[in-house]
Formats: structure tokens, C-alpha cells, sequence
């Protein structure tokens, strides 16, 4: 039986709503020295965010240094772009200084990017990048640059990086959950024993060695895992492994 939602206190999102938050963006690269602006509510779709008049956000408020690099259009540039494959690995915000990916501390994962990577910075002299990681796996982010180095970027970045970080938590749950084409995550109810189920089977045991490490038959863990895809609305193991682990129910350590 899945838990009542709680009612929602809170007036639901509108376009005016996204497109104010999308006026806060533009207001907060200016304040920063970053006036040029790339944003996605999801990298891994190629379709550009949209204002309330259909037409993409980086024609008609988000500008870029180059008036003709039209990233929007180019369906593999999430691919290409450093600043997306570093937001891949690190959920904080971090900065560009014309020469390395940093932040606030030192960044295992930052460094090991600036060691291996190769990536074109498409003449970004300075950036604060913020990735925001959202339900179901689907990470956005919105990249503040400018053409010009920041005098100092880094304490540019210690006095606007959380305010920017917010602003991006803020502005692309808004405009996910205003769009009308975007499926809400749905609240699921997960027992104990089904988790363990799906972590035993997220790292490759079979029915049987789940069954000898949990001590209950075959019959009872396939009864925990049928339960588990039908809650996750999905049909087979390996769905319902995936879409557990968006959810947080299943971590790298299983």
C-alpha cells in the first residue's frame, strides 16, 4: 500500500513563474562578471529548454559570446563539452579559469578530469558551472561564462557559486515540473526486503545466491522482486535495478 501524499501547500508552478526564475539567471551572471549563459534541464536531451513562447531560452534571453555557435542546435555538444563531462562527475559547483576545472576545495574527481581530459572550452575564459542532480537520474546544469578572465575567478566563485547553485536547483525543477511533456517522478513505496533484493541483483547474484545469502526460498525473492517492478512500473530485473538506483534506494557500495 503506498503512502498517502501529503496535500500540496504551495501554489503550482507557471510560466511566469519559470520565466522569472530564467530573468534571476541572467541577473546573477551580470552581478558575477559571467554574463553568457548555457542551460539544460537534461544533458542527455538534445532538445533545447524552452521559453513560455516555444522559442529556445538561448535565443531569446540566454546569450552566448558567439552569436553564431548555435550549441542548441548541435545534438552531440553535450558529448563534446568539458563542462558537461566534468558535471558528470561532480555534483558540486565548480569554476574554470582559463586553464583547469576547480572549486572550493580540492576535488579528487576535478583533478583526475584535468589530468586525463582533453575538451575544447569553445573560447570560455572563465566559468562557474552548477550541476544539479534531480530524481530519476536526470542531471541539468547551467554553465555562467564570460570571454573575458575574471579577475579573480576564485573568489568570484566563493562569493556567488551557492547563490548560483540554488538558483539552478530552483530554476530547472521549475521548469521540468511546468512542462507539460515531462513525466513527474511518482512516490514508491519500497519495502526492506525488496531493496535488498534489487541490490543483491544490482551487483549479479541470481535468484538462487540471493536466496542462500538472505536464508528464504527462490520463490519469495522472485515475489520481492516482481513487487519491486511492478511499484517501479517496470517489468524485469534490470529495469528495476536501473530505476531503483535513480531513486537512491541503491548505492555504488552494492
Amino acid at each position: 500500500m503506498k503512502p498517502s501524499i501529503p496535500s500540496v501547500t504551495g501554489p503550482k508552478t507557471s510560466e511566469h513563474d519559470v520565466h522569472a526564475l530564467a530573468m534571476e539567471v541572467v541577473k546573477l551572471g551580470n552581478r558575477a562578471g559571467l554574463p553568457y549563459i548555457a542551460a539544460s534541464a537534461d544533458v542527455s536531451d538534445p532538445n533545447p529548454m524552452l521559453d513560455k513562447d516555444g522559442s529556445p531560452y538561448a535565443e531569446s534571453l540566454f546569450k552566448w559570446f558567439d552569436p553564431d555557435f548555435h550549441y542548441w542546435d548541435d545534438r552531440t555538444f553535450a558529448l563534446r563539452s568539458g563542462f558537461i563531462q566534468a558535471a558528470r562527475i561532480c555534483a558540486e559547483p565548480f569554476y574554470f579559469d582559463g586553464k583547469a576545472l576547480k572549486s572550493w576545495r580540492t576535488n579528487r574527481a576535478l583533478d583526475v578530469f584535468n589530468e586525463n581530459a582533453e575538451y575544447d572550452a569553445y573560447g570560455v575564459a572563465s566559468a562557474i558551472i552548477c550541476p544539479c542532480y534531480m530524481p530519476y537520474g536526470v542531471l541539468g546544469a547551467i554553465v555562467w561564462a564570460g570571454d573575458k578572465a575574471v579577475a579573480d575567478i576564485a573568489k568570484t566563485f566563493i562569493a556567488h557559486a551557492a547563490s548560483m547553485h540554488q538558483l539552478t536547483l530552483k530554476f530547472l525543477s521549475a521548469y521540468r515540473e511546468n512542462d507539460s511533456h515531462i513525466a513527474l517522478p511518482e512516490l514508491v513505496d519500497l519495502t526492506r526486503r525488496e531493496i535488498q533484493c534489487l541490490k543483491w541483483a544490482a551487483i549479479g547474484k541470481t535468484d538462487s545466491e540471493i536466496a542462500t545469502i538472505m536464508g528464504i526460498s527462490v520463490p519469495t525473492i522472485r515475489f520481492h522482486l516482481t513487487n519491486a517492478g511492478q511499484k517501479l512500473s517496470v517489468s524485469g530485473r534490470a529495469q528495476a535495478v536501473r530505476v531503483a538506483t535513480s531513486l537512491g534506494y541503491i548505492g555504488r557500495s552494492a
